[in-house]
């Protein structure tokens, strides 16, 4: 007797809910200006309501998270229409810096840099700290998720809100301070890296005791980690200006934040061949001094091996050695010595080993 087959259970769905601990903050703007709402959902209908009374695009919802969870970013992709792709990457973050189209959205990978001081680095001496920030950028709405402890967008959110003509630009604008913001943080950072080589630099050729090949390490380490975050953002944010999104007249703002990006990634680019220039200088310098260390020693060693040899042989006891009779002798020997002695050490301090 054949048993009935059980039907498949299928999971339960992660049930989607509003974010509430991840949310930084978020507001409505119409025309520049941020307006009461109670509520992510009720701010966009908000917006969307003024839009379509005005016939016009001048009022936007923008949302800032930090670290969200998978259920709170879904619940803003169905509020918002957000892509599953997106939303995946938002939440697993990691990515690499890039500018996707997704509809009528767009869906943007910024990597933050931040310059560690050394009481905050952590305990295998990181200089750097590396972060991310997606922005998904629609009509009427902006939604950042911000990865990482650094570089917040408070002081982006604040100095928009004090300027509403800013503000009016509507989600483009956002996107470009987002995006002058985290340049911004790119200058700072290679400008800072770029006094920490200067100093390591210095001391290559000082004493060996303040030369630290560890630190010239972690110095190109931490070079190799801005490059990889600064040069790919290079090519799509050279290419968002010509995005349909993105309206005629902010184009030649983000022109100029690629300038500027373009003006990090070569500042970098050279940093991290000096760095390479210096680490090798660094190696090569040891080298020469421990070579000059094994001459100094090997001419203290020939220097003593005559009175050794000298002592040596009038150790052995035999009758017919030459002076051992005369009174003389042994002062003799010992002004041989003395000789043989001086005349090598002047021999090599004049041929450098000493």
């Amino acid at each position: 007797m054949q048993r009935a087959a059980h039907p498949m259970v299928k999971p339960a769905a992660v049930p989607c809910v509003p974010p509430v601990q991840s949310v930084v903050e978020f507001g409505a703007y119409v025309r520049g200006k941020k307006v009461p709402t109670t509520g992510i959902a009720e701010a966009l209908d908000l917006v969307r309501e003024h839009n379509k009374d005005t016939d016009g695009a001048n009022a936007f919802v923008w949302v800032g998270l930090h670290e969200p969870e998978s259920p709170e970013v879904e619940w803003l992709s169905e509020v918002f229409g957000l892509h599953p792709l997106a939303v995946e990457d938002a939440v697993k973050a990691h990515q690499r810096p890039k500018v996707e189209r997704y509809g009528d959205s767009l869906f943007m990978v910024l990597k933050t840099i931040a310059y560690l001081d050394h009481d905050q680095s952590s305990g295998n001496n990181e200089i750097i700290a590396t972060g991310e920030i997606m922005v998904f950028l629609g009509a009427d709405f902006v939604i950042t998720v911000r990865h990482g402890e650094h570089c917040p967008l408070t002081i982006v959110r604040e100095r928009l809100e004090d300027k509403p003509k800013l503000m009016n630009r509507g989600p483009a604008g956002v996107l470009h301070a987002i995006a002058d913001h985290v340049v911004d943080q790119y200058l700072q950072v290679a400008d800072l890296m770029q006094l920490e080589l200067e100093e390591v630099e210095a001391t290559v050729f000082a004493d060996v005791s303040s030369r630290d090949i560890n630190r010239i390490y972690q110095l190109k380490r931490e070079m190799l980690e801005m490059k990889r975050g600064v040069t790919p953002l290079q090519a799509p944010l050279s290419a968002l200006p010509q995005r349909r999104v993105i309206p005629a007249e902010m184009r030649e703002y983000f022109r100029d934040v690629g300038d500027h990006l373009s003006r990090v990634c070569e500042q970098v680019e050279s940093s991290n061949e000096l760095c390479s220039s210096i680490l090798q200088a660094a190696l090569a310098r040891s080298n020469a001094l421990a070579n000059e260390d094994m001459r100094k020693i090997s001419s203290w060693v020939a220097i003593l091996a005559v009175p050794t040899m000298i002592a040596g042989i009038y150790g052995m006891n035999f009758d017919f050695m030459p002076e051992t009779k005369q009174v003389w002798g042994y002062p003799a020997v010992l002004a041989v010595m003395v000789t043989a002695c001086v005349l090598l050490h002047r021999g090599f301090r004049r041929n450098g080993w000493l």
